[in-house]
């Protein structure tokens, strides 16, 4: 699909069913397979690489936020290195336009036509360099992109690439000089995580490989965008029974009855994407309530306001989880 097809193209609405499942075996060895060549690079972090492949075969986005140097954007990079897809990278700044990331049509003399230039958002992942620098109305470029996989332009609405994924980061220490991300923005972020510093084995090891050339540089894709989108099928034909949906259901009314703002339906979804994700890691074509348990703080924790100073959105969601029972 080219970057100015639109998105009211019929086929747009069937491609993703019309894709060809991998087994959940398969699915399972693509993933190892990418973890294994992205910890070429990135030492220590294997857990928060899972997390971003189960973002991505949730169909979700993930925002990364922790100080600076301890690798979030190579990470990004290593990922979409992984994969043999477009990749882009935006610097969010202070003076960065909405246009700057969506695109803009631009007045051709020779045909005296308006052509549409796309922008950076046009790409299987598009890596938000410390996106919490650029003001809320450019942050908004993002929305219809991250929810809806299109870009609505002078009225003309152009669908995104197949698979489209945002690797936001975020700077936390900083705070006079950046932007708070509105909650409409922060909720369609499947996850939150944060890399923290590595040990010392780890830098160590790091320390190492960076003498010289970077990996980064020499780093080979080990998958394609097609059988990404097929695992991405078999994620999303993962079996997820009515005791487990009816679970989810409760843990989220739990933390609207005990917060100034709960989880979202968006939020309940997600978290049953990602136990679908995190269970085809494993192996399973089935989520069980673990796979739910151990998805809940990074899918929602960043999405709750508790009511009070004392408490923060991981602790609302903990003690839903400590307080309502599988059944």
């Amino acid at each position: 699909m080219t970057d100015g097809q639109q998105a009211t193209d019929p086929t747009a609405t069937s491609r993703s069913t019309d894709i060809e499942p991998l087994s959940v075996d398969d699915a399972a060895d693509l993933t190892a397979r990418i973890v294994e060549n992205v910890e070429r690079v990135i030492v220590g972090q294997h857990d928060a690489i899972e997390d971003i492949l189960v973002v991505a075969l949730a169909r979700g986005h993930l925002l990364l936020e922790d100080v600076p140097g301890v690798g979030k954007t190579m990470l990004a990079r290593a990922i979409a290195a992984s994969v043999d897809c477009s990749f882009k990278r935006v610097q969010f700044t202070p003076d960065l336009l909405p246009a700057d990331v969506t695109g803009v049509n631009v007045f051709d003399q020779r045909s005296q036509e308006f052509e549409f230039q796309p922008g950076p958002v046009f790409a299987n992942v598009v890596l938000a360099d410390e996106i919490n620098r650029a003001p809320p109305k450019t942050q908004a470029a993002l929305l219809e992109a991250m929810e809806e996989r299109q870009v609505t332009v002078d009225g003309d609405t152009r669908a995104l690439p197949d698979p489209f994924v945002v690797i936001a980061t975020q700077n936390d220490v900083e705070a006079g000089q950046t932007y708070e991300l509105p909650m409409a923005e922060v909720d369609r972020f499947n996850k939150k995580l944060r890399l923290g510093y590595p040990d010392e084995a780890a830098e160590t090891e790091l320390l190492g490989r960076v003498t010289g050339d970077h990996p980064i540089e020499s780093l080979e894709p080990v998958a394609d965008t097609e059988v990404l989108r097929r695992a991405r099928r078999t994620v999303a034909e993962v079996d997820v029974r009515e005791p487990v949906r009816n679970y989810v259901a409760r843990l989220a009314a739990h933390t609207r009855e005990h917060a100034e703002l709960g989880v979202s339906p968006r939020g309940a979804i997600a978290v049953i994407q990602a136990a679908q994700a995190r269970a085809v890691l494993d192996g399973r074509s089935f989520v069980t309530p673990d796979d739910v348990q151990g998805e809940l703080q990074s899918v929602w924790a960043h999405r709750v306001r508790p009511g009070d100073r004392t408490s923060t959105g991981a602790d609302v969601v903990e003690a839903a989880r400590s307080a309502t029972p599988v059944e």
